[in-house]
């Protein structure tokens, strides 16, 4: 018991005496680690008689304790005058006149979408909304979206959850914001321009893609619209949004349920020095999907076809944003980072608009 009692009073002074957390860590270890003095003890009881056992074994575990008691103190001890350490030092005279600050910073997805917003306005077209909990209808359906298409799958759409017995129909969180123009036409009928920026959600997440993004969806319906009047608001759109005299788009085939014929579009830009410049060069990049809105599609918004004709189109706003600022990460857009949001920001009074420049 006297070698207790010595291991005791030897390791209570080592810890009164212990500087900072990293000396009480490596003590801790010492005493009551797997291969500690303590440890070591308790491992000797086996070769003793049931009595040392008991007696012994007893006084090893209130020390073990008692240690471990020490060892917390003394790091509660430690962080507390680290802690008043460091008030000290960032002590602040409140007398002192203050720093002018700007008043909030806007984001710069909130920036683009008040951009776009007045260069489609200005083209006549209105802002439409709608939810971002929808039916399966109005986000597949209604959009010639057949029930066998990939985006239909939980791999790659958020489905809401249902409780047994619930025969209501399926929910998702909106893939796209084409159900707003679903609910406009319904809504308004034709002849109709909207603009539908908002969020969207899908099961996605690189530096190009993350699971929510914000997408912005046009459409124009009248009787006598065409792919040219689609492909000049395209081009009076990149022209006055990211600021250049003239740019020069590709359209090129492809496929989307909801429209017919679709294409994707590419505009004109350059790489120099790892700069983007858009409206110059020999390479293309693409920045968006268009066509002309399927029959089926008017038909299950309750316009006659055979009447009625337009255009929609749907691009990424945090990528235009990311093309227009040199963004380099998606991810950062939705990270809460106050310094990107000090570097990218935004004025939060300064409201865009195509005489005194977007970007200002």
């Amino acid at each position: 018991m006297d070698g207790i009692d010595t291991l005791r009073d030897t390791y209570l002074n080592r810890i009164k005496d212990a500087g900072d957390e990293a000396a009480v860590e490596e003590l801790r270890l010492s005493a009551l680690g797997k291969k500690g003095e303590i440890s070591l003890k308790m491992r000797e009881l086996g070769r003793m008689s049931p009595e040392e056992r008991q007696t012994t074994g007893a006084a090893l575990n209130r020390l073990k304790d008692e240690i471990d008691a020490a060892l917390r103190a003394r790091k509660a001890s430690l962080a507390d005058a680290a802690l008043e350490q460091r008030l000290a030092a960032e002590w602040l005279d409140v007398t002192l006149p203050g720093r002018p600050r700007r008043m909030g910073t806007l984001h710069p997805v909130s920036q683009v979408m008040e951009e776009l917003t007045a260069i489609f306005a200005d083209m006549g077209f209105s802002v439409a909304e709608g939810p971002q909990v929808e039916s399966d209808w109005y986000n597949f359906d209604a959009l010639n979206i057949p029930p066998e298409h990939p985006a239909r799958q939980e791999h790659d759409t958020f489905f809401m959850h249902r409780a047994g017995g619930d025969d209501r129909p399926p929910h998702v969180l909106r893939t796209h914001t084409s159900p707003v123009q679903i609910r406009a036409m319904m809504d308004q009928g034709a002849p109709i321009r909207v603009i539908a920026p908002g969020r969207v959600y899908r099961m996605d997440m690189d530096q190009t893609h993350t699971p929510m993004f914000h997408q912005v969806e046009g459409l124009a319906l009248d009787k006598n619209i065409s792919m040219a009047n689609l492909k000049w608001v395209l081009e009076e759109f990149c022209r006055a949004f990211f600021e250049v005299p003239s740019v020069e788009l590709r359209f090129r085939a492809s496929h989307f349920p909801f429209t017919e014929p679709s294409a994707e579009v590419d505009i004109r830009c350059s790489w120099q020095n790892g700069q983007l410049k858009i409206g110059e060069g020999d390479s293309w990049m693409e920045i968006l999907g268009s066509g002309m809105v399927h029959p089926k599609v008017l038909t299950a918004a309750g316009i006659d076809p055979a009447e009625w004709q337009g255009f929609a189109f749907g691009m990424g706003i945090d990528r235009i944003a990311m093309l227009k600022y040199g963004i380099p990460d998606l991810r950062a857009f939705f990270e809460s980072d106050l310094r990107w949001l000090r570097h990218y920001g935004f004025a939060a009074l300064d409201m865009p608009d195509l005489a005194g420049g977007l970007s200002r």
